[in-house]
């Protein structure tokens, strides 16, 4: 049961890494919106970045009504099952893209992140139903070493069907770009996640939902009073809350890197061979150091580990405005893969050892919503940045405000969750 829950990590993850941060966003500035002014060169990333801003407005909305109405209607699997037929229908649609359609891989792009973010609210939920006591870091942070793993193995896939077929010239990008293998990287990326989905459905459990009398009053009335509850209720949990607002900040800025970090490259010259074989390592690199950050958190505590990921951020983010060559992407690379996994998966599997479990989907709608409305902020200030600057290097160096903060109130937090847990 766990390892089929982990492999929704695997299945997905070919998303997050071909499409959302490797190969879209070098798609979309040098085919989709090759149409666009070639004296402006920020222009594609700050669209870009207003782009992912508005999926994350829609997810979040989505979020912020699902969570509650998966709790009463039992159904986490079926709402799951949903929006990642959503994710696949809308990753398969950006093949049939080409140059000069922005605004159609804007669109199916902003539906597919929205069956992506939406089916992670309900995955995320299932994860304290499974976990035994005492083993919910391990258990997260072998779901993400699975989805390192799963997004790493289609990455180099995809990166070799970009190497061997044929080139398509764009004269306004003036060489040869691999149109063909980036289209048939969209459709892999479908069926991957399509595939490696099943084993979820056929051997998870539904938890249980939470019966409250009100069978006969519609489904998202209901969703909506008992997210008014959850309002009220978290007031008692203030560590939970403080957390919330920490895990805000600081998951908008890693977001906002991963999804802007190859159109930065790109936009600064940096060739497409060096832009994917770095994000390539980062998945090489994350498989292990996710899985160690789960052993370090059994000594140090979870909340340490996420303060080191911080503290790296915050140094790429300084690097990578002074970044020049390809070989200082390869270097901030390296680095982000040493901390990407571990930083997210402790921080879902702290969020998850401090909520009630019988509410997980509620709960975990407002963990989604945290990062999904602070993912808003991110991208539209990378864009804004860019637009207002004319380049996108005050657009990244921005970024530090969200470690900032985060770790800020990250470090506020009591040193004992509601159940005594040392954090």
């Amino acid at each position: 049961m766990i390892h089929a829950w982990c492999m929704y990590d695997w299945a997905i993850s070919g998303f997050h890494t071909t499409v959302m941060a490797a190969i879209l966003p070098i798609f979309f500035r040098n085919v989709a919106a090759a149409t666009l002014p070639s004296t402006q060169h920020h222009l594609a990333t700050s669209i870009w970045g207003y782009t992912a801003a508005i999926a994350m407005l829609f997810v979040a909305v989505l979020s912020l009504l699902l969570g509650p109405l998966a709790d009463h209607a039992h159904t986490k699997k079926r709402f799951l099952a949903f929006f990642s037929g959503i994710g696949v229908l809308f990753t398969a649609c950006l093949a049939l893209t080409g140059t000069g359609d922005w605004l159609w891989v804007s669109l199916f792009f902003i539906a597919a992140n929205i069956g992506s973010a939406g089916s992670e609210v309900f995955y995320d939920a299932l994860l304290p139903h499974i976990s035994p006591p005492g083993e919910i870091d391990r258990i997260s942070a072998r779901g993400y070493t699975m989805g390192y793993l799963g997004g790493g193995i289609l990455l180099a896939v995809n990166i070799g069907m970009m190497m061997m077929l044929p080139r398509t010239p764009i004269a306004s990008v003036g060489e040869g770009v691999p149109l063909l293998g980036m289209k048939l990287s969209f459709l892999s990326v479908a069926l991957w996640w399509g595939l490696f989905s099943f084993p979820l459905f056929r051997r998870v459990p539904e938890p249980v939902g939470i019966r409250t009398g009100l069978s006969d009053i519609n489904p998202m009335t209901v969703s909506i009073r008992r997210l008014s509850s959850t309002f009220r209720e978290l007031r008692a949990y203030r560590q939970l809350f403080l957390f919330i607002l920490a895990y805000w900040f600081y998951s908008d800025g890693i977001g906002t890197i991963m999804k802007m970090a190859t159109a930065f490259g790109d936009e600064i010259g940096i060739g497409i061979p060096d832009l994917v074989g770095a994000l390539m390592l980062t998945q090489v690199v994350g498989v292990p150091m996710t899985f160690a950050f789960g052993r370090l958190s059994d000594r140090i505590g979870a909340k340490k580990c996420i303060l080191i990921g911080l503290g790296v951020y915050t140094l790429v983010c300084i690097g990578a405005f002074f970044m020049v060559t390809a070989l200082h992407f390869w270097m901030l690379a390296l680095f982000v893969g040493i901390v990407q996994g571990g930083t997210q998966a402790l921080s879902r599997s702290l969020y998850g050892s401090m909520i009630p479990k019988e509410k997980s989907a509620e709960f975990f709608s407002f963990y989604a919503i945290s990062g999904k409305f602070a993912g808003i902020m991110g991208p539209a200030l990378f864009g804004f940045a860019s637009q207002l600057s004319g380049t996108s290097r005050l657009g990244i160096l921005s970024l530090i405000l969200f470690f900032g903060i985060g770790g800020l109130l990250l470090c506020k937090i009591d040193a004992q969750s509601n159940d005594g847990r040392p954090l």
